[in-house]
């Protein structure tokens, strides 16, 4: 069942030397289930289609379908529920906040979205849980390493059950001991879930793991291998 559809996306951002043409007529799905790779040089454009899959910009034009729903056309406040709760958000710069615990960071989505505080612990708890960092409920990011915060990180995004699951060079600030480690608990996720992942990588084992990987040249994708 195919829960992403993308059809003729365009999307341009106007600077001092005119029109920059980033994406070019994107058309693509992905299924329910599946971890797709985006690869791509710095500026090709593959954050820019993350933020838009995210409701985080607007294309130009072309219809972007999330569990059958075109989000381009959603209201302000339509697209802030859709954050919520449809979607989950890994970063590369993994984006704790210093002052919160490991816990309270990963309750902290379901607060804003309006869940009652018992029941927002319990899902955190049991996120957090998932992957295997409830020793490390109490800590504050500082006091995490880069991987542990990576999964804190992980488990923020997956707390409300989103349907697609949006990862951001999630390995790029991590070593490869740890990059494993993060890569076989998106893979873990993916089989025990059957959460869907879109994940954007410079790293080509990275995005070996994926179950297909599409290339973005010159604002163009094209389907790999």
């Amino acid at each position: 069942m195919t829960i992403l559809k993308v059809e003729r996306l365009y999307k341009t951002y106007s600077g001092v030397g005119g029109c920059l043409e980033i994406l070019k007529d994107l058309t693509f799905e992905v299924e329910r289930g599946a971890m797709v790779a985006i690869m791509g040089a710095s500026g090709s454009g593959k954050t820019t289609l993350l933020h838009l899959l995210g409701a985080l910009d607007v294309p130009d034009r072309g219809k972007i379908e999330v569990g059958g729903q075109d989000i381009t056309r959603y209201t302000a406040r339509e697209k802030v529920l859709y954050r919520r709760r449809e979607v989950g958000y890994i970063f590369q710069q993994f984006n704790l906040v210093s002052s919160l615990t490991a816990l309270e960071n990963i309750e902290l989505p379901l607060l804003y979205a309006g869940v009652p505080y018992r029941r927002a612990r319990e899902q955190a708890e049991r996120s957090l849980e998932s992957v295997g960092l409830m020793d490390r409920a109490d800590h504050r990011p500082a006091l995490l390493s880069g991987g542990e915060q990576q999964r804190v990180a992980i488990a923020r995004a997956l707390v409300h059950g989103p349907h697609l699951l949006l990862a951001d060079e999630p390995t790029g600030n991590l070593d490869s001991r740890n990059a494993r480690l993060v890569l076989d608990l998106l893979k873990r996720v993916q089989g025990q879930l059957g959460q869907t992942i879109l994940l954007v990588t410079h790293d080509p084992w990275v995005a070996e793991q994926a179950d297909c990987i599409f290339y973005l040249r010159d604002g163009v994708l094209e389907k790999g291998g």
